[in-house]
């Protein structure tokens, strides 16, 4: 399947459950890169904070934190994006997938590079837990550490 056959069939599978009915797609441009999970993309003029879903990049102040912030702006910053919303966090962001003109799935290419981890207390997408395997068993980006911090539990022991 294709890209953008899956991406078709992935929006409208999305427009189609119930539960996320009211959250519906949009395309804009993104016009700031605040960390490596969290973007923002105008949408109706204004910006939007829109936090990755089903991943967690390490902090600004963690190892590698500003290494997956580079790489997400070189993905995304200034570009036109489709942003498939599912939820408001508790910081009233919107949670959702992003993909770019091509297809691509922001938050796979961040784990793919070993500069995300796949956040399953928040996901149950298998992809995302292949791509976070396969980074570690090539030791890409945040997997050379013998002992990488979760960004969890980094902010847990900064609180």
């Amino acid at each position: 399947m294709t890209v953008r056959l899956y991406l078709a069939f992935l929006l409208l599978v999305l427009l189609f459950t119930p539960s996320v009915e009211a959250a519906v797609p949009f395309t804009g441009k993104v016009v700031a890169v605040l960390d490596g999970d969290t973007i923002e993309v105008l949408q109706h003029g204004k910006a939007e904070r829109i936090r990755l879903n089903g991943i967690d990049c390490p902090e600004k102040k963690q190892a590698f934190g500003q290494k997956a912030k580079q790489f997400t702006s070189s993905l995304v910053f200034g570009k036109t994006v489709v942003v498939v919303p599912s939820e408001k966090d508790r910081y009233k962001r919107t949670v959702g997938d992003v993909f770019l003109s091509d297809g691509v799935n922001v938050s796979y290419e961040l784990v793919k590079a070993g500069l995300a981890w796949w956040y399953r207390k928040y996901s149950d997408d298998v992809i995302l837990a292949v791509l976070e395997l396969e980074a570690q068993l090539a030791r890409r980006g945040l997997w050379r550490d013998p002992h990488p911090i979760p960004p969890w539990e980094w902010r847990k022991g900064k609180q």
